[in-house]
């Protein structure tokens, strides 16, 4: 049985409820481009809004990280993962957590006790040390104990928030003796599992202790499950394998002879697949994850080349079996399926047009080059035209030509941290939570879609939205630039009913009976039996997690600012309240 399942099956006999895999594209979240982990589309419910379905829940989530891309290729890292995890919401605590986690790793998975280790929290800065998870590890017959500091077992996301000692699992992956005294930095030992126990909350006051306590776990599937097996490789594991041969059989080399290049493709593919399949919508462009997106074909497409790839439609061959290897657990795929593959394609071959212009760029730039490429044209090279560094150095070879490689590795590094600069931009936030301003523009998007059905038309549907304290956008399926005077009329019609001061109101029913009452909703495979339904009178009727204000009268003046394109078949209006 897949390793999904066990842990599903195991934590539902232990009073847990299933919820559904949240979208690769957050909801209302500036502050990531991507889910990137289990926890974060439960976030509201940590901060003790109530859960639907109640105080025990299990779920498998897809996530995808960015920020270490140029890691991909390695034995262990991808873009796109899957994060096993369970959650207590005021429920159960450290006891029955650990407990749990052990029964889980030595009964269903049986792994040895011997082979078990884990760390736990020192203790600092006035934070006692975690003896009580070290006594419950302990009475269940594991000895091999760390103790670490902050840094490597307190866990907070953001600046403010829940937070709270974690205990990390580790795994001896090794055939060596496993030692007697375990040590966290003997690379042998692989973390499997992070049970997090939110007893804190952390604000500019300091820290301090909280009247209903969480725990947040989280289990990597690809790495637990290369550990299951017995390899050492993750692409190695079952998760991989037929697409690593696939891509063998495609290519004139094998595994053995190029194996960064083929983790980069059935990586790459795999993420781009998740992100196309996604019902936000996105699609390859210069901005979001529309360019991560690309980003992605892109690296794939030129290391297909590098790996002498021929055939007309690899790029379909590898989707369609990631598609078929997912589908049982993400029926967006199955639904989506034509989408992705004609965008992959798509993006194929507009890539390959442009290495042919870099081509020709090349052919001039060198015949003004003497002796040696400097590093600014090796990058333009690079940064413009998609052409990796080896390639410039491969056609500079055949013309007697010397590339300042040196040089050119200075200015990829500053590139490189340029765009982590951009990335923790993006990606830094997290609990911290709603504002009043923020949840201010929540509302103000139910009434922007709304309007803009009127105005435009009915099968105007939200396909995602982007809220600060600053501003809100809002992306939407439209056919054409929307003129002036329907850019007025939505913007009249969104002040008309916020002058009007309606209630917004909530209720709880089944999801079922919320979609025949006509409300609609953005993503409705994420959503539980149980779902909430915001009101604005007969405005706006919205599954939606909220928050929300009370009265529509509570917003001030809705001013739209810009209106553009965002992607094909979808348009991206920016507004302000002013």
């Amino acid at each position: 049985m897949n390793l999904k399942d066990l842990y599903i099956d195991f934590f539902v006999s232990k009073g847990h409820k299933q919820i559904p895999s949240a979208p690769v594209v957050p909801e209302n979240d500036p502050s990531v481009l991507f889910n990137t982990a289990g926890m974060q589309p439960l976030i509201p419910y940590l901060m003790g809004q109530h859960h639907p379905y109640g105080t025990r829940l299990v779920d498998y989530q897809k996530c995808i990280r960015t920020n270490d891309l140029d890691s991909i290729g390695d034995k262990t890292h991808h873009t796109f993962f899957e994060m096993l995890g369970n959650w207590s919401l005021g429920d159960y605590f450290k006891e029955e957590s650990i407990n749990y986690s052990f029964e889980f790793l030595t009964k269903v998975l049986n792994i040895p006790i011997n082979k078990i280790a884990v760390t736990v929290f020192n203790g600092e800065d006035g934070i006692p040390k975690d003896i009580e998870s070290a006594n419950i590890w302990q009475s269940l017959g594991i000895n091999k104990i760390a103790y670490l500091g902050k840094e490597d077992n307190f866990w907070i996301a953001g600046e403010s928030g829940p937070c709270g000692p974690d205990t990390e699992i580790f795994y001896f992956r090794s055939d060596d003796e496993v030692p007697e005294i375990f040590d966290p930095k003997d690379d042998r030992w692989v973390e499997i599992w992070n049970n997090v126990f939110m007893q804190y909350y952390k604000d500019s006051n300091g820290i301090k202790e909280l009247p209903k306590k969480n725990v947040d776990t989280g289990m990597g599937y690809e790495r637990v499950t290369a550990i299951l097996e017995g390899v050492n490789d993750n692409y190695l594991s079952s998760v991989w394998l037929d697409i690593i041969k696939k891509i063998e059989s495609l290519s004139k080399y094998s595994y053995e002879e190029n194996p960064e290049s083929i983790r980069i493709i059935a990586d790459h593919i795999r993420t781009a697949v998740f992100i196309l399949g996604d019902e936000a919508g996105i699609k390859p462009s210069n901005t979001d994850q529309g360019y991560i997106l690309r980003r992605l074909i892109r690296r794939a497409i030129r290391h297909a080349k590098k790996l002498e790839i021929e055939s007309n439609d690899w790029e379909v061959i590898i989707a369609n079996m990631v598609i078929d290897k997912y589908k049982k657990y993400y029926s967006e795929l199955t639904k989506n399926k034509d989408v992705i593959l004609e965008e992959l394609t798509k993006e194929k071959n507009k890539f390959n047009k442009t290495l042919e212009k870099g081509l020709r760029e090349f052919e001039k730039i060198i015949a003004n080059v003497d002796k040696i490429l400097n590093k600014d044209l090796a990058f333009k090279l690079y940064d413009t035209y998609g052409f990796p560094i080896e390639l410039t150095e491969e056609l500079a070879k055949e013309k007697n030509i010397k590339v300042d490689i040196d040089g050119f590795k200075e200015k990829f590094k500053i590139h490189q941290e340029l765009s982590r600069t951009a990335s923790s931009g993006k990606f830094k936030g997290g609990l911290a939570g709603d504002s009043d301003k923020e949840i201010k523009y929540h509302t103000a998007t139910h009434l922007l879609n709304a309007a803009l059905k009127i105005v435009v038309g009915k099968d105007v549907h939200q396909k995602g939205s982007n809220i600060t304290s600053e501003r809100m956008r809002f992306d939407f399926s439209c056919d054409h630039k929307l003129s002036d005077e329907e850019k007025q009329k939505v913007e009249d019609l969104v002040n008309f009913w916020i002058n009007k001061k309606i209630d917004v109101n909530v209720q709880k029913m089944p999801k079922e009976e919320a979609l025949k009452s006509g409300a609609e909703c953005m993503f409705i495979e994420k959503y539980p039996e149980i779902v909430t339904v915001y009101s604005i009178g007969d405005v706006s009727k919205e599954l939606c997690g909220g928050p929300h204000v009370k009265n529509t009268g509570e917003l001030s003046k809705f001013k739209i600012i810009k209106e553009e394109a965002s992607s094909a078949g979808i348009r991206r209006i920016k507004a302000i309240l002013e």
